[in-house]
Formats: structure tokens, C-alpha cells, sequence
């Protein structure tokens, strides 16, 4: 072969070899992953920017959310506070309703029992040794005292407006009759009552200086109904 075909078939060679090595450059430069078209980053910059609009809103509705979670608490919290001061309106009511005796009543307290001395000295006057209307209303009163949230006499509910007065050898309590031995039932602590009554020098031994036979008891339960019921049932 002569020197300058040689020369010619190595241009040929070089030619293509480079053509190849160009091509191969471009291919590989088209393939990289972050080699990308104007119109791919058009698209990939609209979706970063609705996506970043989509959590702008994300975060709004989160801020909505929480402010409306807050005030379904804070009205739940009023609610609460609401019903808990209806409920305590409505014991009271129902506490005033028994003091007055709009309702029955159940509950543990005393029962004191007030009779007529069985020996009247001849030579006595036989009223000084009976049960009067004073000796009824010293009991009832230190029971009210004492805490008593219900008293009865011989089953009689007893209210505020109730009168109690003698009439011979009977007492009158709100026009019901009732002879000795008459017995004051009161709802309450039967301890804190029993004490106040039997307490040296107070109404037990005043009644007893008075000639009346005194007797009193605790009771685990007294049943009264209301005052409008009307059934005398101690």
C-alpha cells in the first residue's frame, strides 16, 4: 500500500471514531437525570408552585380548624359550667322544696318522746305535770338547731307556717289533734342532735325539772311525706 492511501484510510478511521465519541458524548448527556427540557422545567416549576399553593391552603384550613376546635371547647367548658349551675339550682330547689315540706323525706335522725308525769302530789296543781305547747316548741327548736331538716309530731309534717298550741289535755298541731304521749321525729344526724338535746343543763333536763317523762332514741331511718300528702306517718 502506498504512503498516501494509508494516510487517507487513517483520516477515514479518525473521522469516524470521532463522529462516535461525539455521538456517545450527547446520548449520554441526554440520558443524564438532571438534563432537562425548558418545557420539562416549565412543568416541573408550575408543580412545585401548585404544590406549594395547595399547602399555603393546607395551612389555613389547619389554622381554621384548630380555631373552631377551640371554641367547640370553650362552649363545652360554658356548657359544663351551665349544667353544673342548673344542677345545683335544682338541689337547692329540691333541698327548699323538703325544708318546707313540698316532699317526702327518708332518712336516719331522733325520735324524742314527750308524756305527762304518771304521779301528780295531790296537793298539786295537775298542769304542772303535763306536756304543753312550750315544752313541744323547745324541742323542735334545739332540733333545728341541731340540723334537723324535717320534723314531724305523731307523724304531723311540721312547715314554717305550722302552729302548735294546747287545747286541754290535747295538743293542736295546724288543726290536728293529737293526745300524750307526743313524739318529735327529726331527719338528720342523729349523733350531732342527740348530743345538743341530752347535753348537761340544756332541754332534756329542763323538760325533766318540768315534771315530763322525756325519752329519746336514735332511728337508722324516719319515713315523712309531704306535707300535702297529709298521711301522718313517722
Amino acid at each position: 500500500m502506498k504512503p498516501k492511501s494509508k494516510y487517507v484510510l487513517l483520516s477515514i478511521v479518525m473521522l469516524v471514531l470521532g463522529y462516535l465519541i461525539s455521538f456517545s458524548y450527547q446520548l449520554t448527556n441526554e440520558k443524564k437525570p438532571g438534563s432537562m427540557s425548558a418545557e420539562q422545567w416549565d412543568k416541573e416549576y408550575e408543580s412545585r408552585q401548585l404544590l406549594i399553593e395547595q399547602e399555603e391552603k393546607n395551612l389555613k384550613l389547619q389554622a381554621a380548624l384548630q380555631k373552631k376546635q377551640k371554641n367547640v371547647q370553650d362552649y363545652e367548658k360554658k356548657l359544663k359550667k351551665d349544667k353544673q349551675a342548673a344542677s345545683g339550682l335544682v338541689e337547692q330547689i329540691e333541698n327548699l322544696r323538703m325544708y318546707v315540706g313540698e316532699t317526702g323525706v327518708k332518712g336516719e335522725g331522733v325520735q324524742i318522746t314527750l308524756e305527762d308525769s304518771s304521779y301528780i302530789p295531790a296537793d298539786e296543781n295537775a298542769n304542772n305535770y303535763i306536756v304543753h305547747e312550750s315544752h313541744i316548741f323547745k324541742v323542735i327548736n334545739e332540733l333545728l338547731i341541731s340540723g334537723a331538716s324535717a320534723v314531724s309530731i305523731n307523724g304531723q309534717r311540721i312547715s314554717a307556717d305550722s302552729y302548735i298550741f294546747c287545747n286541754g289535755p290535747v295538743v293542736n298541731v295546724d288543726g290536728n289533734q293529737f293526745p300524750a304521749p307526743f313524739v318529735i321525729s327529726a331527719i338528720g344526724d342523729p349523733d350531732v342532735m342527740i348530743s345538743a338535746f341530752t347535753i348537761s343543763g340544756g332541754i332534756s333536763e329542763q323538760l325533766v325539772y318540768d315534771n315530763i317523762v322525756v325519752k329519746s332514741e336514735k332511728k337508722s331511718e324516719i319515713t315523712m311525706n309531704s306535707i300535702l300528702q297529709g298521711d301522718r306517718k313517722s
